[in-house]
């Protein structure tokens, strides 16, 4: 059963605790082995590549094999049916829509001293984008990665897949090529992380790696940081639902699960004023369960981690949420607008009953790679701006150096920085003579 909590009970805060502390993520140690991966990928290339495919894949692959051909490509999404293309193409075009309007402006400005100042945005030359294969590939999980990257004006654009004993989920390369993507390599796993970080004589390294994976790509993503930009280091999924007693039990039921069968390690909570509301909503999960495909996964995060906690008001529901910092967040209130201005952590919200998160993972527009693990504390689902650096400008005329030069001189002896404030009085100098 899941934990069942009222904030009227004397034990809740210690309770609540206890469950935001709870560690959900894979508790295999694998730095070791990640770092040795890494080493030998860095020592030997697309040969280490090759060997550690063939390891843990079952895959025999050479260099002219690592990726996939345009030909091999063809005849794959081939195979995809007008449906699955249309609504994939259908999804492309609102992810495409929602990310162009994140894109910056460039800005310039003379202040009172006659500086020129400003910034410019331009994009990194080449992205990676991890996506997971085997049971876990999710072609929605190309369109959230490569569009936005597309949309800043990202040059290369490349895709690890693996696809362990061969096997290829054609609707991953169709998204792929809706979402221009330039080259996909059938490899996986920490040594792909380390072939887009530091290449090897076949892959060029990238500037920039993004999307999930098991703890093995989340460890090699943690270790390259800093030889390259990562997006996060993504944790198990989780979703809260804030609800009151007007809602359909059975929808809430599906939300919930619609987490839990992700992964044993996922999170499903809810938030309720109604304890009645919260029985029949557990009620409605456990009967859902009985039929659910993916029910064994489900059912154990359900059994694990699951919640369904009870407030006095909904305004009590808000600050609790806020402290769980959730990456998924379902308002359905009588006005969820309104509420969600006394939301301030959260990685996605989605408002009203006839909006669940499921959209949001598809054809709702906004990205799905959000922050995990309370990271929405401090900061924001993948966006253009990942794709994105900020150069800042600055241009001194003769009066501006002489308005602003000596403070700057000053805080440079301050400082005891002493090639620091001559290099601005040189100038000074000159301008005075």
């Amino acid at each position: 059963m899941p934990v069942f909590l009222t904030t009227a009970d004397p034990g809740f805060d210690a309770a609540f605790q206890t469950l935001l502390g709870q560690k959900r993520e894979d508790a295999e140690d694998v730095d070791q082995a990640v770092a040795e991966i890494i080493a030998d990928v860095r020592a030997r290339g697309d040969q280490a590549v090759i060997d550690l495919t063939a390891r843990f894949d079952r895959l025999t692959l050479t260099p002219e094999t690592l990726a996939f051909s345009r030909g091999e490509i063809d005849a794959e999404i081939a195979r995809v049916s007008p449906e699955d293309r249309a609504a994939l193409e259908l999804a492309a075009d609102r992810i495409r829509a929602y990310h162009e309007r994140q894109k910056p402006q460039d800005e310039s400005w003379t202040d009172s001293a006659g500086a020129t100042l400003g910034w410019r945005w331009t994009p990194v030359s080449a992205a990676g984008l991890y996506v997971p294969g085997g049971l876990a590939s999710y072609p929605s999980s190309v369109l959230m990665n490569a569009i936005p990257a597309k949309v800043a004006g990202v040059e290369r654009l490349v895709i690890a897949c693996p696809t362990p004993e061969g096997k290829v989920n054609p609707l991953v390369l169709l998204a792929a090529r809706i979402a221009g993507v330039d080259t996909v390599y059938r490899i996986g796993g920490a040594q792909a992380i380390a072939a887009f970080a530091y290449g090897t004589a076949t892959i060029a390294p990238v500037d920039k790696i993004t999307g999930p994976g098991n703890a093995f790509v989340a460890a090699a993503k943690r270790r390259v940081f800093g030889r390259v930009g990562i997006d996060m280091i993504a944790g198990p999924s989780e979703i809260l639902v804030i609800a009151d007693a007007d809602n359909d039990p059975d929808w809430i039921a599906l939300d919930l699960l619609s987490q839990a069968e992700h992964d044993e390690s996922a999170q499903s909570i809810l938030i309720t004023d109604s304890p009645a509301f919260g029985q029949a909503v557990a009620q409605a999960v456990a009967k859902r369960l009985e039929t659910l495909e993916r029910r064994a996964i489900a059912g154990a995060s359900w059994e694990q981690h699951g919640a369904v906690i009870v407030t006095r008001d909904l305004a009590e529901a808000a600050r609790l949420s806020n402290r769980v910092a959730p990456e998924h967040l379902e308002l359905c209130t009588a006005d969820p607008e309104a509420f969600s201005r006394q939301i301030t952590h959260a990685g996605a919200i989605f408002l009203g009953a006839y909006t669940p998160e499921a959209i949001g993972d598809y054809v709702g527009g906004p990205n799905h790679v959000l922050p995990t693990a309370r990271s929405a504390r401090f900061s924001s689902g993948l966006s253009v701006l990942d794709f994105l650096k900020r150069t800042t400008l600055a241009k001194m005329t003769p009066e501006a150096l002489k308005a602003i030069g000596p403070a700057a001189e000053r805080l440079a002896q301050s400082e005891s920085l002493e090639a620091h404030g001559l290099s601005v009085r040189a100038r000074l100098d000159r301008l005075n003579g």
